[in-house]
Parts: structure tokens; C-alpha cells; sequence
């Protein structure tokens, strides 16, 4: 089952390659929704001249690397032009060694549209005819089989690329039609023929950030709809526990200058308007202070929002790159072909390694709260010990905050950097990579837990209002309340809550309670 399950949707516009940047939207409807792809007359034209202005540098019989030279530390090896085509398909095929659970279909489609974006905008010195290729896989459903391991994230993720790659050029498996196939039989069956490599384009498909880009872009999309449904988790808290909404009040957060806390606390302010139960409490309530998994949330969860908006950056500026070697440029001295490091993914690696971290505290402090409100500590809040009607015979929510907290053991596990572990390759010419691709799969990984710890805070508080009525919440809060409640009944006996988190969690994933939260953006 797709981790990214394809949105049901009629006839998302097209997505047009023009040069510009993709928008995350755009990489997620082409990847889970079926967008269609179309190349723009433009990027055609000037693919075309970006080509043939290549080919005139190469003529001059000057090297140029991986267009008349070997690659990596063959890069001194100087190739007859008899060869240059074996080159790239070899080079296509050598490189294809990536291992372990093959991705998602949804994310290698995300790689495909990248992939082609980058491309489009005619600096990689490939044929038109190349894109069309990607696009003509996207548009028919055919998706190569790309193994998850195998890049170090700089020198282009080599190993994935390969492999889609080859599923381009009719080597290796494919899925079409629901069903796993060779690739030459998959192209045989959608009427699509496979592409024959020229001169560097194996190279141009393979020499880009183009994994860590669609993993870092799907994990942005549900990045934000997470974080909204912990705004939604927070306020709900508030309520479920009888804590104190003056914390939210704008004043405290004006005077500490941090947009991210402004923002928080002005949402969850928003989602406590006209709650029955904030008032029901002010007048005679023996407790001071709440704890700060309540009292410090829009700081806490102030700095998450930060943090997930600089990631986002980092990803909108790459979904505008060319991130391929050499790049070809048209200058005051006619056509030029330029050798850097453009594929380099520390950018990706540093930014998605701090998306990582902030997931740690959006998911801790959803567990504490969950704690807090099952371990009957606070006599105050109305709530028995675990959310049992019957202490001792039903244990109620006790082990849905032992399930979080081996979640958020894992988040942390995966929260170490990936990004400042370099091992050279490439007989030392590769001498310090980013291990982006590493940190883009751990992100992924990390969204998902992250996901059912809140999942589980709006179990276990959905349940806490319960001990809270005739008494209202905010109209967002119960508008939330309510969503919970269509996939989730209220316990009234001891039954596996395992199936009611995931329910949860899809709510999350499919945004579901995202409309509730007021603009954080």
C-alpha cells in the first residue's frame, strides 16, 4: 500500500514543464493524484539550443566531463565518438546498484517530475525528446522499480536515478497496471517505446538532488498538515485537561518576538473562542501554573513551525534548480559547458535534518500531554487515571501512551543528523558527500511517527472532553471532536485501540482536520 495514497480527485489540471519552478502542490498532484505533464513549446526551443550549442563545444575536441570523458575518477579518460553512446547506457546500467525496499510509487513519480523540470529548463545540454520520454511515463502509469538505498546524496542520487534510468531505456522491473513487469514488456504493453541515449544524457538523468527533492517536497506537503492537526491536538488538550488558556494571551508572545510562537498561540486562541470550559474554572481553581507540555506549547511548538517553514524554503528553492554536471550556458562568448558541484545535496541534508528534530518536539510534547492527562495526577482536571470507567477491571488508554513514547524513542533514533557523517567515494575525487538521501528517508520515516503520536493525542483527548461534558469547547474544537467521532466511538468498553489511531492518523494524513486550524502560514 502506497505510502502516499493517491488523492481521489477529477482531472487535476496539467502540470506544465515551462522552466519555472514547481510548487510542492504540483510535484504531489503529479505524484499521488495523477496529474498529467506537459512540456511547454518554450522549453522545447530552448532545449534545442541549449543542445546543439553543446554539441559545438564538443566538436572543438576540447574535454568535456562525461560528454567526451569518462565519469568520477575516469573522468581523465578521453572517448572516441563511436563510444559516447555505449557511454551513457552504460554508465546507466554500472550505476543501478541501489538496494533495500523498493520506494513508494508516489515517490518515484515525485523523482520522475523533478527530474523532468530540471531538465526542461535547458541547461543540461539533453534532447527534448528526453522529457518526453519521463513525461510519457508519467502520463501512461509507468513506474520504474527504484531500490530506496544507495545514494550519498552528492554527485546526483546516483543509484535511484539509475534505476529509473533504466526503466526509460527498457531495462529492469517496472509496475504498470497494478502489476510488476520488465520494463520492456511494460512499454510493450502502455505502446510507449523506449528511449536510446546521445551524448550525456545518461549522465544528465542521473547527476541531480532529484530524490531528496521529491522526498523532501512530499514530506513538506505532510509536514504542514501535521502540524495543523498538533494545533488542533494542543487546543483540544487545553480543554480535555482544564488548563489555562490565558498562556495563549497575544501579549506574552508579542514581547518574545518569535513568529512561529505568535502564530501558534493565535491559532489555538482562535480554536478556545467562546469555549464553555476555560470559564467554567477561573474562579476558585487551586492550580497556579499547568505544566509546560500546556503553558510552554506555543513556544514550543512556535520554534517546530519555524523550523518546518525553513525546511520549506530550502525544498521551494530546489524545486526551481538545475542541479546536473556540466551545465551548458549560452554567454557574451558564445556556448559554454561549465564543470561545478550543483548536485551536491548538503542544502537538502542540513534543512532535512532540522525537519527531523522539530518532529521530535512536535511528537514529544504530544506525549507528555497524553501522560499528563492519563496518569490522574492533576485532581483538578476531572479525569480518572487512564480514561477508565472502571479503574482496575478496564485499563482504558493506558498503553496508547506507551505506544507513543516507542514512537517518539524511534523519533529520536532517526533524528540524528545524517548530514555530518561524510564517507569519501569515488577513489577520493567524491571526497565529501551529504548524505541527503539518507536524511530524506529518514524524514520520511520520521513524519509517520510523529503522525501517530498525535494521532494518539486526539484519541485520548477526543476521549477527555467526554469527562467534560454538558460543557462545550471552542467551535473548532468540536468541529474536530466531531470529525474524531465519525471514525472513532466513544469507549465505552476495553477494546484494541490500535485500529482507532490509525483511523486517526489517515484523518491527519488526508488533512482531514486541517480545515479546522486557523491560518498558520
Amino acid at each position: 500500500m502506497s505510502k502516499y495514497p493517491r488523492t481521489v480527485q477529477n482531472s487535476p489540471p496539467p502540470i506544465m514543464l515551462d522552466g519555472n519552478p514547481l510548487s510542492i502542490e504540483a510535484v504531489r498532484s503529479v505524484a499521488c493524484s495523477g496529474a498529467k505533464v506537459e512540456l511547454s513549446p518554450e522549453s522545447r526551443k530552448r532545449m534545442t539550443e541549449a543542445r546543439a550549442g553543446m554539441l559545438e563545444r564538443a566538436a572543438t575536441g576540447d574535454p568535456l566531463y562525461g560528454i567526451n570523458t569518462g565519469f568520477g575518477s575516469f573522468a581523465h579518460v578521453r572517448l572516441p565518438s563511436d563510444q559516447l553512446a555505449e557511454l551513457q547506457a552504460n554508465l546507466i546500467r554500472s550505476h543501478a546498484a541501489g538496494v533495500g525496499a523498493p520506494l513508494d510509487q508516489c515517490e518515484v513519480r515525485a523523482m520522475m517530475v523533478v527530474l523532468a523540470a530540471s531538465l526542461a529548463r535547458a541547461h543540461s545540454g539533453v534532447r527534448a525528446e528526453l522529457v518526453d520520454s519521463l513525461v510519457a511515463h508519467l502520463n501512461h502509469g509507468l513506474t520504474p522499480v527504484i531500490p530506496s538505498r544507495g545514494s550519498v546524496g552528492a554527485s546526483g542520487d546516483l543509484a535511484p536515478l539509475a534505476h529509473l534510468a533504466q526503466g526509460l531505456i527498457g531495462e529492469g522491473p517496472m509496475d504498470f497496471g497494478g502489476r510488476r513487469m520488465n520494463a520492456q514488456e511494460a512499454h510493450k504493453v502502455a505502446g510507449i517505446p523506449p528511449i536510446r541515449l546521445a551524448e550525456k544524457e545518461g549522465l544528465a538523468l542521473i547527476n541531480g538532488t532529484h530524490l531528496m527533492t521529491a522526498l523532501g517536497a512530499l514530506a513538506v506537503h505532510d509536514a504542514n498538515h501535521l502540524l495543523r492537526a498538533a494545533v488542533v491536538a494542543t487546543a483540544m488538550s487545553i480543554d480535555a485537561c482544564r488548563g489555562a488558556s490565558s498562556v495563549f494571551d497575544h501579549r506574552i508572545h508579542l514581547v518574545r518576538n518569535q513568529p512561529g510562537q505568535i502564530a501558534i498561540a493565535t491559532a489555538v486562541r482562535k480554536l478556545l473562542e467562546n469555549s464553555q470550559i476555560g470559564p467554567s474554572h477561573e474562579m476558585g481553581d487551586p492550580r497556579v501554573q499547568d505544566p509546560y507540555s500546556l503553558r510552554a506549547s506555543p513556544q514550543i511548538l512556535g520554534a517546530v513551525m519555524d523550523a518546518m517553514q525553513s525546511t520549506q524554503c530550502t525544498i521551494d528553492n530546489e524545486l526551481g534548480a538545475v542541479t546536473d554536471n556540466p551545465l551548458v550556458f549560452n554567454g557574451s562568448q558564445g556556448w559554454e559547458v561549465l564543470s561545478g558541484a550543483n548536485f551536491h545535496g548538503m542544502p537538502l541534508a542540513i534543512s532535512l535534518d532540522v525537519l527531523r528534530i522539530a518532529l521530535c518536539h512536535l511528537a514529544g510534547i504530544a506525549e507528555r500531554r497524553i501522560y499528563w492527562a492519563l496518569s490522574s495526577h492533576d485532581k483538578e482536571s476531572k479525569l480518572p487515571a487512564h480514561l477508565s470507567t472502571q479503574p482496575g477491571v478496564r485499563s482504558g488508554y493506558m498503553i496508547v501512551q506507551y505506544a507513543a513514547a516507542a514512537c517518539c524513542n524511534e523519533l529520536r533514533t532517526l533524528a540524528y543528523p545524517s548530514s555530518v557523517g561524510n564517507i569519501s567515494t569515488c577513489a577520493g575525487i567524491e571526497d565529501y558527500n551529504s548524505m541527503g538521501a539518507t536524511s530524506a528517508l529518514h524524514t520520511r520515516d520520521a513524519i509517520r511517527l510523529a503522525r501517530d503520536v498525535v494521532a494518539c493525542e486526539l484519541l485520548v483527548m477526543s476521549e477527555a472532553m467526554e469527562f467534560q461534558r454538558p460543557l462545550m469547547s471552542g467551535v473548532g474544537i468540536e468541529h474536530a471532536h466531531h470529525a474524531i467521532r465519525s471514525v472513532v466511538a466513544r469507549l465505552d468498553h476495553d477494546r484494541s485501540p490500535s485500529p482507532d489511531i490509525a483511523a486517526i492518523s489517515t484523518l491527519i494524513e488526508q488533512g482531514a482536520l486541517s480545515t479546522f486550524t486557523p491560518n498558520i502560514a
